[in-house]
């Protein structure tokens, strides 16, 4: 799941009380409509529906320029577009909403047509009009976006008349494709008349359309018939139960009542993959380590090293995660197409932390580890605890709902140490994306409050000119040496990257795959 919205620095203000805005009016607009929680058993699944266990609830609105949900990124996949989206399985980009390929004028300008009658799901045609406002708003200050650090290279998007839009760049940027997916495409005229009514309620262009989304209950999706994409709707209709209860969802599958599942406890995946098909897929979603840079003794990198080298991660992914997880060996799990072994691999060495500790000059650290208490990670959590106690580190837990943990302690500094669940590979999975969201603005400005070192400086002269080259033997490279800054540094570093095991009825359902990002994606998928 991506991380909380970003608190507010000097370029975040405005963002924040945009997404702040859009939040209020999210949940007065869900209050409006939901009714009762689904809590009983449902019939059988029509033969042209799909229903499906989702383990988030709604905690944002679905305006795909501010949302950063679990649940309404991954309901906006299905729904909206963009001009090139990413494959949900191999997170290769392809043409959604342009017609083809881009059109490559210089080395920053190009020019790319529109998909020909493509429709929103009020019947009016997409044109590039809506493209040029879609990336306006994302681009605005005001507007609050949270897609706005992943697009710093575009300057502008411009409608050719009404079928083709021209791209124009600040520097060239070889990932343009991959990037351009952050950005949906939404209906200017519905947009403008009640920006809250299209958070909680948003039109698309997607193979299905939002019908009903009640909080901590369900949404309700049925197919656009008008659309004319690559990957039409294959049922007619849609309904996700949304059961944060990890006993909720294994019982919704194995009663029938759902026919697929996202998060499968670790205790229970060996018992429901006896009945059902079970996989769980190499994610780049990982538990990280995070210190407040800008409190002692946590400004030396050798204490954040001494309690990376402290944890047992063989314990913690045997018995915690029963082997649902790998330990971190670089920044990125090792089957993404970027990876490289970081320098630093921090492997259990309980004698070399007591070194680090020594030679900082601290003795006797008493330690608060905030955390959240999403299952699995209070699962490990008290491992953790263990191995730092075992060197010496006093450690207490405090356990907290996430919005809260960051809310009250990490954004105004009142924390020492964090261990804590994120996964930006929702958005992209291009390595530049995935190092800048936890490396470049918020993160290292105002929550681990790094981003005044020279350290901090270096990694982001690594970043600008890895994704400036068109070279990828040099891009690699580049990149290779920023996860070797940060895994020397680690001010915020991985300690896994987690599995995600995902269940379905393989008698009810017809293409369908697990993916690698939190989440179920139902494209291309049919009922038995």
């Amino acid at each position: 799941m991506p991380d909380p919205a970003p608190s507010v620095n000097r370029r975040g203000f405005l963002r924040l009380v945009g997404a702040m805005s859009a939040a209020t009016a999210f949940t007065g607009s869900l209050a409006a409509c939901s009714g009762p929680a689904s809590t009983g058993s449902a019939a059988p699944a029509a033969a042209d529906s799909i229903e499906a266990g989702i383990s988030y609830a709604l905690s944002t609105g679905f305006d795909p320029m501010t949302s950063s949900g679990a649940t309404p990124v991954a309901a906006n996949m299905h729904t909206l577009e963009a001009l090139f989206d990413l494959d949900p399985v191999t997170r290769e980009p392809y043409a959604a909403l342009a017609a083809g390929e881009l059109e490559k004028v210089d080395d920053t300008t190009y020019k790319v047509a529109l998909r020909q009658g493509a429709t929103f799901h009020d019947g009016s045609p997409v044109t590039a009009g809506d493209v040029a406002f879609s990336f306006e708003r994302v681009m605005d200050p005001a507007n609050a976006s949270l897609m706005v650090q992943f697009i710093p290279f575009v300057e502008s998007v411009t409608a050719v008349g009404d079928t083709a839009a021209e791209i124009k760049l600040k520097h060239a940027f070889p990932l343009l494709k991959e990037r351009l997916a952050v950005v949906k495409i939404v209906p200017k005229a519905i947009v403008e008349k009640d920006k809250a009514a299209f958070d909680a309620k948003p039109v698309g262009s997607g193979p299905y359309r939002l019908i009903e989304a009640t909080k901590e209950d369900k949404i309700v999706f049925e197919r656009w018939d008008e659309y004319n994409g690559p990957r039409p709707a294959k049922v007619k209709n849609m309904t996700w139960r949304l059961l944060s209860d990890p006993s909720a969802r294994v019982t919704a599958l194995e009663s029938g009542r759902v026919a697929a599942i996202e998060d499968v406890p670790y205790l229970d995946a060996e018992k429901v993959g006896q009945k059902h098909k079970l996989e769980a897929v190499q994610s780049f979603g990982l538990l990280f380590l995070m210190f407040n840079c800008a409190e002692k003794p946590f400004d030396d990198k050798r204490v954040r090293q001494a309690l990376h080298y402290a944890i047992d991660k063989d314990k913690v992914i045997r018995t915690g995660m029963l082997g649902n997880a790998a330990a971190a060996t670089g920044y990125v799990q090792e089957s993404h197409p970027a990876y490289a072994e970081a320098a630093t691999v921090y492997g259990y060495d309980p004698g070399k932390a007591k070194e680090l500790l020594k030679a900082a000059g601290v003795d006797n650290l008493q330690v608060t580890m905030v955390t959240t208490d999403t299952g699995w990670v209070k699962d490990i959590v008290p491992i953790i605890k263990e191995s730092w106690d075992a060197v010496g580190v006093t450690t207490t837990l405090d356990i907290g709902q996430s919005g809260g943990q960051y809310t009250n302690k990490i954004d105004p500094g009142a924390f020492q140490v964090l261990v804590a669940p994120g996964d930006p590979s929702v958005f992209g999975n291009d390595m530049d994306l995935l190092l800048r969201w936890f490396y470049d603005g918020i993160w290292p400005e105002n929550r681990y409050r790094w981003s005044q070192t020279a350290e901090a400086k270096k990694m982001l002269e690594l970043l600008d000119a890895a994704v400036r080259t068109d070279d990828a033997a040099e891009q690699k490279k580049l990149w290779g040496q920023a996860v070797d800054l940060v895994a020397e540094e680690v001010p915020l570093y991985p300690i896994l990257h987690r599995k995600l095991p995902t269940a379905w009825d393989e008698k009810a359902l017809t293409g369908f795959q697990p993916i690698p990002t939190t989440g179920l994606s139902f494209l291309d998928v049919a009922r038995v």
